[in-house]
């Protein structure tokens, strides 16, 4: 029998593969071999600027503390070895910089709201695009919108610049120059994924200039090799090869192995994010949910929740939360609390900007409080899976958890419980890992078989039948909820009860 984690062809066990991560609150360097053995990792802190609805980084420490983290987790490792790496950033966080990769401007965040009226615009010029697209319309916080916001603020900017992805910054310093972006990234920024080009029709009804757009190539692609400055910086080797890496969530899907038709990955962080693998192109006449290309002519849908753990650290900071999941799980309360983190409404499964936290049912104790958060996060999950069915995603391959929750054993099981379904908390599985699996590829593999090869499956959880019997009331209760405050559509209220009740 054949080793599952034997190293793909083309990718030796002791090649080391290299891959960064941008998140917002740090940035990553984590190296592993050929079969997926993690050898090292280590981060630097990010900081962030929140005022309002806008979100803002400072990109030149973006550098800096990634090159400090890649030197610290390679020290000690033969040098030799390494082969590769790819870049991951946050989906949306966009910056201009001149024509020498100097900041003009703060990165606007993947979750900046500030571009309203020019959303709007968007909007109107690419309907018919946007459309055909899958996701239907742009909502603030993607790029497009926001790079013509920056342009109205500051019409110089138009001339002299080049638009840049979060990824797109370090991979310049990485080179010595400006390589091209990936199609993952350039989703947000009105990229066509079905011809592959830039629809210079719209962008230039925008008045979006040419010249400050970056060339596009597909996630995988080898876009060049590190330069002996950046060698000197980072401890990468010169002439490593540095291959176009996706956004943080496609990225955290290739660490889980969710690559094949009907496969997911949950992420559960500050807020929860789904993605998966379609056969076909995935269309949302809400246009809440929207794919990226995938490899082999698949597609990824997904959608990125505004509900999710950061309510723990909301409602809950400081206090001993193993005591509180122990006590937790020992009463087991039925009351369900609406998980949302943030202030400006949610996003999916269902778009409401007026949407606010709420509890349903008693909660004496802190602990009965804790697992209405826990209880809550769980249906919406499940909520979440029922508005992809509605659409016709495939849903009923393998799933993976990951993200900070996944590291609470109790909260999992009682997410697979409220699902129905089992699910794997794979090995080691992050975004950061997805990246050094798609370097990989560039010795000459598919994507499947790198994963195959490199992502361990870890741990399996089964449903108990009688606990999933045991919430479904109290799925029911939250979706009527959604729907008797308005946010929910009935028609997905009554899919996602019908489903229930099978």
């Amino acid at each position: 029998m054949s080793d599952p984690h034997a190293p793909a062809p083309g990718n030796g066990p002791d090649d080391i593969w290299l891959g960064l991560d941008l998140g917002t609150q740090s940035a990553r360097c984590l190296a592993v071999d050929g079969t997926g053995t993690l050898l090292a990792t280590a981060a630097r802190p990010l900081t962030s600027h929140r005022t309002g609805n806008r979100h803002e980084q400072d990109p030149a420490t973006w550098w800096p503390a990634l090159a400090d983290a890649c030197r610290e987790a390679l020290t000690g490792l033969d040098p030799h070895r390494i082969r590769g790496l790819a870049i991951d950033g946050t989906s949306g966080t966009i910056l201009l910089t001149d024509t020498h990769g100097t900041p003009r401007t703060p990165a606007l965040m993947y979750d900046d709201g500030r571009a309203t009226d020019q959303a709007d615009t968007v909007n109107a010029a690419g309907a018919h695009l946007w459309q055909r697209l899958g996701y239907r319309t742009m909502p603030p916080s993607w790029a497009l919108p926001k790079l013509r916001w920056l342009l109205d603020h500051d019409p110089a900017l138009a001339t002299g610049t080049r638009l840049l992805h979060q990824p797109d910054l370090i991979t310049w310093h990485l080179a010595g120059r400006q390589l091209p972006t990936d199609t993952s990234h350039a989703l947000k920024t009105g990229y066509h994924l079905l011809d592959d080009r830039w629809p210079h029709d719209v962008l230039d009804t925008l008045a979006v200039p040419t010249a400050l757009l970056p060339d596009v190539v597909r996630p995988g692609t080898v876009l060049g090799t590190v330069a002996p400055d950046a060698a000197d910086a980072t401890g990468i080797p010169a002439g490593t090869a540095i291959v176009a890496g996706m956004t943080d969530g496609c990225a955290a899907q290739i660490g889980a192995g969710a690559l094949t038709p009907g496969a997911w990955n949950a992420v559960l962080g500050t807020t929860l994010v789904l993605k998966g693998t379609s056969d076909h192109l995935v269309h949302d006449p809400a246009g809440i949910v929207y794919c990226h290309r995938g490899p082999a002519g698949t597609w990824l849908p997904g959608g990125a929740s505004s509900s999710g753990a950061g309510v723990i650290s909301q409602y809950f900071h400081g206090e001993n939360l193993d005591v509180l999941t122990e006590q937790a799980a020992a009463q087991d309360p039925d009351a369900v609390a609406y998980p949302l983190v943030s202030t400006g409404g949610e996003r999916f499964p269902f778009r409401a900007p007026e949407a606010e936290p709420f509890i349903l049912g008693d909660t004496p104790t802190r602990a009965a409080e804790f697992h209405a958060y826990l209880l809550g996060v769980a249906c919406l999950e499940r909520l979440c899976f029922d508005y992809l069915d509605h659409l016709g995603a495939p849903t009923g391959g393998p799933l993976t958890y990951t993200g900070g929750g996944a590291r609470n054993t109790y909260w999992c099981r009682l997410r697979a419980d409220v699902l129905g379904r089992t699910v794997h908390i794979p090995e080691h599985a992050d975004s950061a890992l997805g990246m050094a699996v798609l370097a990989a590829t560039s010795a000459g593999t598919s994507l499947a078989a790198t994963a195959a090869a490199m992502v361990r499956p870890g741990t399996e959880l089964r449903p108990a039948p009688d606990r999933t019997a045991r919430h479904l009331p109290a799925y029911h209760r939250f979706v009527t909820e959604l729907t008797h405050r308005g946010w929910l559509d009935p028609a997905i209220a009554d899919h996602a009860l019908r489903r229930a009740a099978q």
